[in-house]
């Protein structure tokens, strides 16, 4: 059952991922766009340490992000030598539509695949499967 679990997340994840525009980023670069708007402005290092890559990496990544006008720094107000990074509000409008236009197609999904017991039954395993991943 786990086997085939994996492959059935797999394949509705992949379904979802074709419902927005397509995108140029790497999945190193939308790892740390996702990071920033889970956990909020950070620095580069700690984005480094977070994501288990080199900091020379993530000097990249950052460097990527900001000149397509995903992320902006600003100086930190402890420490002038570091600088915080953070999403642009281009960033969050993408997240915005990119998560509408995935909820809109597993809406409408939902409701020409499954019946009015199947979609009870789906809403009774959406709280089985957020157990699974908490754990």
């Amino acid at each position: 059952m786990a086997g085939e679990l994996r492959l059935v997340l797999a394949t509705l994840l992949r379904r979802l991922r074709e419902q927005t525009a397509g995108s140029d980023l790497t999945k190193s670069q939308s790892a740390v766009l996702g990071r920033l708007e889970r956990h909020g402005p950070s620095t580069a290092t700690a984005l480094a340490r977070a994501e288990g890559i080199r900091p020379q990496s993530m000097g990249a990544i950052v460097a990527a992000l900001d000149a397509a006008g995903l992320i902006a720094g600003s100086p930190d107000p402890k420490d002038g030598r570091k600088t915080i990074l953070a999403l642009t509000e281009r960033a969050r409008e993408e997240f915005r539509t990119g998560r509408l236009a995935k909820e809109d197609w597993l809406t409408q999904s939902i409701g020409r695949t499954l019946d009015a017991a199947e979609v009870e039954r789906l809403a009774e395993t959406v709280e089985l499967l957020r157990r699974i991943a908490a754990a």
